[in-house]
């Protein structure tokens, strides 16, 4: 489980046959479970200030991960360790579908499938790349937050540009609550 609290930005070392390598300050051992952009990934090597993974066939096709090259920057965040604040949401790194960045304004509007926007309510959670947002306004084809100076500067969110990928999770108590009332 996350926060949606990003850590840190990671670069991508190396990502080849299905083995993500991201240069990274943060402390995890094989086993330990590392969000890198918003995506539950299992710690398999740590080497020299850099965490490896294997991503599966069913993660490229579900997220963005799969777009990533050498030198791309990666939101990476621990797993919630007991007793650690929970600054955000809970996250489970488990992404829902993605998403694109249609405009930068007073508001940050992004695109998203039907299936995620039918989670989306204002002062809602949902969360981008990992960074847990609230939702501002809600249209038709997506929905918009507020991103403070801290948040564009702190993460992947202030080097998007319209068009651009990302990996959406919508709040896991949104989906509770419907599977509960059907």
């Amino acid at each position: 489980m996350f926060t949606g609290i990003v850590r840190e930005l990671g670069t991508v070392v190396s990502f080849d046959e299905g083995r993500l390598v991201v240069e990274t300050a943060t402390d995890a051992a094989p086993g330990d479970s590392v969000a890198i952009s918003g995506v539950c990934l299992t710690v398999v090597a740590r080497d020299q200030g850099a965490l490896a993974f294997d991503v599966v066939p069913e993660t490229l096709a579900r997220t963005t991960l799969g777009g990533l090259e050498r030198g791309d920057a990666v939101n990476v965040e621990p797993a919630l360790r007991a007793g650690d604040p929970l600054g955000g949401h809970i996250v489970q790194g488990h992404v829902d579908g993605v998403g694109s960045l249609r405009e930068r304004g007073e508001l940050t509007w992004f695109d998203a499938p039907a299936g995620i926007v039918r989670y989306c309510v204002e002062k809602g959670s949902i969360a981008v790349d990992g960074t847990s947002l609230t939702v501002a306004a809600v249209d038709d084809a997506g929905f918009a937050v507020a991103l403070v100076p801290h948040t564009l500067e702190a993460t992947t969110l202030g080097a998007l540009a319209p068009g651009d990928a990302v990996n959406l999770e919508v709040d896991v108590l949104a989906k509770y609550v419907e599977r509960l009332a059907t």
